[in-house]
């Protein structure tokens, strides 16, 4: 069940409504009152005739009309502050062209450097030499891991979530072969107990203890992308750190969805993309956090131009004047195109801020939840959440497992102008982004998914 809290909020609205819960009314009202409904405006939305799906000509579906966006857990929406900010880009290079590396607002030779604060705030680093803005994750994980990992003969051993992301487990895996190791023997994977579909916190620690003198380093997803389960960041780190562990976290679906305290929780390295909640366009510029008690003496790792010192790089030194913090870790410019896209998703979620954010977001898709459990625990076809109910222990996503044809749901959804996403092998995955859906948003999903299973009964 959504929890009490939740539970007690929205009860508290459809009294001062004087609507039921789960009526069109009660979802726009909520809108109404909605602190953020103003950034909605921020964010372009696909209309319905210009995705590749074939709609139903039903006289149900507007070619004109927008989609209902579900779909930022995989790629959120463009900012239309985008277009501006890319267009002086372009005309700065084509106006100055090599100067433009040092001049205009976003300067190619720093255009990484005015995203670095707000980052900073996303993830909870304390200083912002412990952010850097570079490469993509899969590349970031790369250099941090071969940092980290040092295997010995007794400690060698890399522990994941089972069902990782592919990229992270291929990361692994390859870093494990590349030290003359066997994934087989090197590679820890846990997984739930046996019927259930998330790991529980007790399960991870008591790994860890009794296998963590032999683990050289964790490396979990902050948010699982298949269920949607938050892990438990601080006690996950300092159980294996009190082990001599080190620990990294991917936070692909974690930042700009969940509260993070990097610094905090005392949290060797993490990384992220950005294309996500983060809405900085497909293949975006991607993060990393490197904790401040590395920033003067980091782990041994690759170096590029860009690790130097921004005020002694262009003195073209034989030896690396090496930069503080994750910054050392940047090996080239970084892309101007990219770096811009990102700087626009950043000034919403500052005007916006994260506690707003995180506000709504847990109503929104607690409101979400309970219209699931209201309308599909029971019946011929059935709809299972198995995403943590526990607010503290998810984000925006629910995870949705049909007792039908999770693909032909998926396609009639898709028909009626639902983007989501389905994951195999049996998930379709739901993520209203409290920065541009609504609660309306959410009540028109319902109704159309009540539409789908009762043509599949």
């Amino acid at each position: 069940m959504a929890s009490f809290s939740i539970a007690q909020e929205l009860a508290s609205h459809e009294k001062d409504f004087q609507t039921p819960l789960d009526s069109l009314e009660f979802a726009q009202a909520m809108d109404r009152i909605d602190p953020l409904k103003k950034f909605r405006s921020k964010f372009c939305f696909p209309k319905l005739k210009s995705l590749p799906v074939k709609h139903q000509s039903r006289g149900v579906v507007d070619g004109e009309a927008e989609c209902i966006y579900f779909c930022g857990n995989s790629l959120g929406l463009k900012p239309k502050m985008a277009d501006q900010l890319m267009a002086e880009q372009l005309q700065n290079w084509a106006d100055m062209g090599v100067f433009m590396h040092f001049e205009g607002p976003l300067g190619a030779a720093f255009c990484d450097q005015p995203g670095k604060p707000m980052t900073a705030q996303l993830v909870g680093a304390k200083f912002d030499h412990e952010v850097a803005l570079m490469n993509g994750l899969t590349v970031n994980l790369h250099l941090l891991m071969m940092a980290f990992f040092q295997p010995t003969e007794t400690r060698h051993r890399i522990l994941i979530e089972d069902h990782a992301f592919p990229s992270d487990r291929y990361a692994m895996s390859s870093l494990i072969r590349s030290k003359g190791l066997d994934p087989q023997d090197s590679l820890i994977q846990i997984r739930p107990r046996e019927g259930e579909h998330t790991l529980r916190t007790e399960d991870i620690l008591q790994l860890i203890e009794e296998q963590g003198q032999s683990i050289a380093m964790i490396v979990f997803s902050g948010l699982q992308y298949y269920t949607g389960q938050k892990f438990a960041m601080k006690a996950i780190t300092k159980a294996g750190q009190d082990q001599g562990c080190v620990v990294g976290w991917d936070l692909a679906h974690a930042i700009g969805n969940v509260e993070l305290k990097l610094h905090d929780w005392n949290v060797d390295f993490a990384c992220w993309c950005t294309y996500k909640y983060l809405n900085s366009g497909a293949g975006g510029i991607a993060g990393a956090f490197l904790h401040n008690r590395y920033a003067q003496s980091p782990p041994e790792h690759l170096l590029g131009w860009w690790s130097n010192k921004q005020e002694t790089r262009f003195q073209m030194a034989a030896e690396c004047d090496m930069a503080m913090g994750a910054d050392s870790f940047r090996l080239c410019n970084p892309p101007p195109w990219l770096a811009c896209l990102n700087y626009a998703s950043l000034q919403i979620f500052e005007e916006a801020g994260m506690d707003r954010i995180l506000a709504k977001q847990r109503l929104l898709t607690g409101y979400l939840e309970h219209l699931i459990q209201q309308h599909f625990s029971q019946g011929p076809v059935t709809v299972t959440i198995i995403t943590p109910s526990n607010p503290d222990q998810r984000g925006s996503q629910l995870s949705l497992v049909f007792s039908t044809d999770v693909k032909a749901a998926h396609e009639e959804l898709e028909q009626r102008g639902i983007v989501c996403d389905f994951r195999s092998p049996s998930a379709i995955r739901i993520a209203p982004a409290p920065l541009y859906n609504s609660f309306e948003d959410v009540h028109k999903f319902i109704t159309i998914i009540k539409e789908v299973i009762g043509r599949n009964v």
